[in-house]
């Protein structure tokens, strides 16, 4: 596609963008070319897949030590418990849905907040887009909630893009994506962690994270609600300032997320972990 037809090409082109893809694939390769990835890397996808479902819940109102997720095993009727069950629950099942995501990303988005639910899911609310007149609980995200006629219909476009693929980069397709869901806020609960499920899908399925390894959750908590907060009011106004500073955030998530697998890297190096 050029970059006429294609509007996530357009986006890779505003200004700053093609700096943040630079400075996110560089920070990729030196993870990936750490000496312990050769031979343990399926534990530092382990401990990313954990820090990064602690990330995301932080972001919707959990924010639990990273021990207290590591050992507890009941995540019973307490709500904040409810929501760190599900990204545990999120963050292990993006990886069983990479093949279906370029064909099919509203069953995938689908079956992610069936997963997400879990078994507090009630009748047939779950795991579809809202209808016109049904409530949303999102905490936290309190900006205005598109209706469920435009829900459906930038769905549909959302998917369209997906499909098509394209010469954007990960870190531009997987930035739209997670804003976009964030902004429609599709789903009756949990579309934060969907939102950033499905993130975590792109740089996967990209190519940019084949291991899962660059916990992209990790950097947005570290950021700090305050700043996602913000760099999301700049996806909302569509402009291309506001814009290029959502994709800068999201790339310096990633980045953050690569800082805290190089520890624990090291801290495997040192056999301290």
């Amino acid at each position: 596609m050029s970059s006429a037809s294609d509007p996530l090409v357009a986006l890779a082109g505003l200004p700053g963008v093609a700096d943040s893809v630079d400075s996110v694939r560089k920070a990729v390769d030196r993870v990936y070319g750490h000496r312990v990835m050769r031979r343990r890397s399926g534990e530092i996808t382990s401990e990313a897949a954990l820090r990064g479902a602690r990330g995301s819940a932080a972001l919707s109102g959990a924010d639990w030590a990273l021990e207290e997720v590591r050992r507890r095993t009941d995540f019973g009727a307490e709500p904040e418990a409810l929501t760190v069950g599900a990204a545990l629950r999120l963050t292990a099942e993006a990886g069983q849905l990479l093949s279906i995501w370029r064909q099919s990303p509203l069953r995938v988005l689908a079956r992610l907040h069936l997963v997400a639910v879990g078994s507090t899911a009630e009748g047939d609310v779950v795991g579809r887009p809202r209808l016109a007149g049904e409530p949303v609980v999102e905490p936290l995200v309190e900006a205005p909630l598109p209706s469920a006629d435009e829900v459906a219909g930038r769905l549909d476009g959302l998917s369209r893009l997906v499909i098509a693929g394209g010469s954007a980069p990960a870190l531009v397709t997987a930035a739209v994506v997670h804003g976009e869901l964030l902004a429609l806020r599709p789903f009756g609960s949990y579309n934060g962690l969907v939102a950033r499920a499905a993130e975590r899908i792109v740089l996967i399925n990209s190519g940019l994270d084949p291991k899962a390894i660059c916990p992209a959750e990790v950097g947005h908590a570290e950021q700090g609600t305050e700043a996602y907060l913000a760099a999301f009011d700049g996806y909302l106004s569509g402009t291309a300032e506001g814009m290029a500073a959502w994709i800068a955030h999201c790339g310096r998530a990633i980045e953050l997320g690569v800082r805290e697998s190089t520890a624990v890297c090291e801290a495997l190096q040192r056999g301290a972990a």
